[in-house]
């Protein structure tokens, strides 16, 4: 801090003031005292990065056509003494199973999906919504269909081999590109409260129709940008900071239940999930340092906890308990079975939870019912190496497992594959600034229906979309 006569950023006053070197403000010393205390708070998320990145697909499963490598292991077997007889056996078994539960794993999807087009057909209740939702689910299982995962053997040629390893199944992996230049299509106008500003959004949100719901942190309020918007709308909060139930204090996550048409929200300061429903106010969970939030198909709400280190599931409509805990939830640590600061949660289709571990600097991808995670982007220490992440934020997995983290700290979009021990630069990466190419450590990601990228920059006050090219 330096001292300089000046007016104050907050009470107008000429006294004598500090400057913030992170926000550039001068401050008499009773308001940077208020300051300061603002900033403690927020002290694990500001200086945070992000990205994500993700696996392929665990255990992808072969199709029909791969039977044919049945052959293979029988004259495989053929030409081998009868000690391998029993391996070969096996390996038979795991090919066809796997080309099992291909199929059924398909036929799954189709049944549900199947239940779902009935309901809606015979409660007569649908919308522009719900026919989207139902037309990206069926695009889903087509695409899956016609890009069956691919099995291969490796043959061992020593003598008396023990072993004849079938290599690990994967799929084609289509790796997108986006233009290196983003549009601002949410504030971008400098810092403030007016509807047609931000500052410092965090959390985002984009629903079928493309409208993003934005957790504006600093005017702590929940704010809509309609498709193509020129301005946003309040659809939460906004009635200043404070504890009331029409009030927030800097949200930091945002969700939107499309089935019920309500928005929660990770009140973060008021340490409170609450709902929003027709304007009418819910605390859904209380005495909780909400950071994060997540839905999984199933409906079950995720929260991570930053303060207990740990992530926790409810059942929709069941917030009346205290939960279960998903990750974490073993002190602050950096070892495998522990967090320290969860900040940003995604869930597959398998109930896997990836979460952004800021402060330990890395991804961490935790398999339904486990009792430790494991690192799949970073954790090679804070850093800017292809290898490294400096306090990840935003966190979204693709369908072909691939892990897409906001590098806070890093000012870039970092895509990682699970088991690759380096990540790609996807969006950013050209140092820290304004321009269309560049980021200011951005917060949230997020992947409208046709695969363009959003990014909540936080220091710039503006949502970026990436547009696909490939």
């Amino acid at each position: 801090m330096t001292t300089n006569k000046t007016q104050c950023f907050t009470c107008n006053k000429d006294k004598i003031t500090y400057l913030c070197d992170g926000c550039l403000k001068n401050f008499c010393l009773m308001d940077l005292t208020r300051h300061r205390q603002i900033l403690n708070h927020e002290l694990h998320h500001i200086i945070n990065d992000y990205d994500q990145f993700k696996q392929i697909f665990n255990e992808q499963k072969p199709s029909l056509h791969d039977l044919s490598l049945i052959d293979q292991i029988n004259q495989w077997e053929l030409d081998s003494i009868d000690k391998i007889k029993q391996k070969a056996k096996d390996s038979r078994e795991i090919v066809i199973k796997s080309s099992e539960t291909f199929l059924n794993d398909i036929e799954m999807k189709f049944s549900d999906l199947n239940g779902q087009i009935k309901q809606f057909h015979n409660e007569n209740e649908f919308n522009e919504i719900n026919l989207n939702y139902l037309r990206t689910e069926l695009l889903k299982i087509r695409e899956e269909y016609n890009n069956p995962p691919t099995t291969s053997i490796q043959l061992d040629f020593q003598p008396f081999t023990n072993d004849i390893p079938i290599i690990s199944l994967e799929k084609k992996l289509k790796l997108n590109k986006w233009k290196r230049n983003a549009i601002t299509v949410a504030g971008g106008n400098g810092y403030g409260e007016k509807l047609n500003q931000l500052y410092h959004p965090e959390g985002i949100f984009i629903d079928k129709n493309k409208n993003i719901f934005i957790a504006d942190y600093y005017n702590h309020r929940i704010v809509e940008w309609k498709y193509n918007g020129k301005q946003g709308q309040i659809i939460a909060g906004g009635n200043g900071k404070g504890n009331r139930i029409n009030q927030l204090n800097y949200p930091t996550d945002v969700i939107v239940d499309q089935q019920n048409h309500s928005i929660m929200i990770a009140d973060w300061q008021n340490r409170r999930i609450v709902q929003w429903v027709n304007q009418n106010q819910y605390i859904l969970i209380d005495n909780i340092d909400c950071f994060g939030l997540a839905m999984d198909k199933h409906r079950f709400l995720y929260v991570s906890d930053n303060m207990k280190n740990e992530v926790r599931r409810w059942k929709l409509g069941e917030y009346n308990n205290e939960g279960v805990i998903v990750a974490g939830g073993n002190g602050k640590g950096d070892q495998l079975s522990q967090l320290n600061f969860p900040a940003y949660i995604f869930i597959d289709e398998e109930q896997s939870v990836y979460i952004s571990d800021q402060n330990n600097h890395r991804v961490m991808k935790w398999r339904k019912d486990a009792k430790e995670g494991r690192a799949v982007a970073g954790g090679n220490g804070k850093g800017e190496k292809l290898n490294q992440l400096s306090s990840p934020q935003g966190v979204i997995v693709d369908h072909f497992g691939q892990i897409y983290v906001a590098d806070f700290c890093n000012h870039r979009i970092m895509r990682w594959r699970e088991g690759k021990e380096e990540g790609e630069i996807v969006a950013g990466g050209n140092g820290k600034g304004i321009q269309s190419n560049q980021l200011d450590h951005p917060m949230a990601l997020y992947f409208d229906h046709e695969r363009n990228l959003y990014v909540a920059d936080y220091n710039n006050h503006r949502i970026e979309k990436f547009e696909i090219v490939l």
